[in-house]
């Protein structure tokens, strides 16, 4: 049976950028990949991958329904992808892990082969969420401390994706990093960005089981890297757009910078983000255990 490899993040934080990476770094080609050719690596959440899965509109269903269901969507992506001949898939995904009411999984392990998880400092991430979602920083703060906190969430229309159930972003880190079922690897936005070699590095070794034994491609590497650089997404963006991109926000690829909080937030807003996830921000950098921000 083929086998799922999750790209899991909090919206906004590095996700699309490793999709493309994997894209460049798979294909081996001599241009860069399309920002908007992404189909090796497609979002799990996609309502047409769940309407082709199982043959039923999702549109007649209730956000309980589709809830229910989607465990049996993915083993039935990993199915139509053995058929296909495929050993292995990666799905973007913003979700939490959680369970439903009857204690299975949304992703379940069975088709499940590893998981990456991208972590980016929350306060960087309240700037660009704000700008995804077209809503003030107060907004964005709060969205982040929420645990009833969803995506694509309605009961009287449609988007093209279906709900996504996110908690809070503390939850959400702790959600896959707590996970026991299979393997995840963590990649953190900062140091994607400070030392891309070493961070790509540790994902291919992740995924590929011939670089981690026999060592890694430096050049093949180092050009996929070259051709994921966010100038260059930047730059495809201007030039063509980029069809994931909320209708409302400016663009999707803003900045790609560690530190932009430092210009953006209130000292009420940082207050705010530091007193909701502290403990998490501590246990992976981004706070000192004396309270000092880090980035």
């Amino acid at each position: 049976m083929a086998k799922i490899t999750w790209l899991a993040s909090f919206p906004k934080s590095g996700n699309t950028w490793m999709r493309v990476f994997l894209t460049n770094y798979w294909r081996d080609a001599d241009t860069p990949a399309d920002i908007n050719d992404l189909e090796d690596t497609p979002i799990a959440s996609a309502r047409a991958l769940f309407d082709e899965a199982l043959g039923v509109d999702s549109g007649d269903l209730t956000v309980e329904e589709i809830d229910a269901l989607r465990p049996a969507v993915y083993r039935q992506f990993a199915a139509d992808l053995d058929q296909m001949g495929y050993e292995e898939r990666f799905c973007k995904i913003h979700d939490a892990y959680t369970v439903l009411p009857n204690g299975e999984p949304f992703f379940p392990p069975d088709v499940t082969a590893r998981a990456i998880y991208i972590l980016r400092n929350p306060l960087d991430l309240a700037v660009s969420y704000a700008n995804h979602m077209h809503s003030t920083l107060a907004e964005a703060v709060k969205r982040m401390s929420s645990a009833d906190h969803r995506l694509a969430y309605s009961r009287t229309g449609l988007s093209h994706q279906v709900h996504q159930h996110l908690l809070t972003w503390s939850g959400h880190v702790t959600s896959w990093m707590s996970v026991t079922a299979f393997p995840v690897h963590l990649v953190r936005y900062e140091d994607m960005i400070a030392d891309p070699f070493s961070a790509f590095a540790g994902v291919v070794r992740f995924i590929d089981e011939r670089a981690a034994a026999d060592g890694i491609d430096e050049a093949r590497l180092e050009k996929a890297i070259r051709f994921s650089a966010f100038e260059e997404l930047q730059r495809q963006e201007k030039e063509r757009g980029f069809r994931e991109k909320m209708a409302r926000s400016e663009s999707f690829f803003r900045k790609g910078k560690v530190g932009t909080w430092r210009e953006k937030l209130t000292d009420d807003l940082v207050a705010q983000i530091v007193h909701d996830h502290h403990q998490v921000m501590q246990k992976y950098g981004y706070l000192t255990e004396d309270g000092r921000l880090v980035y």
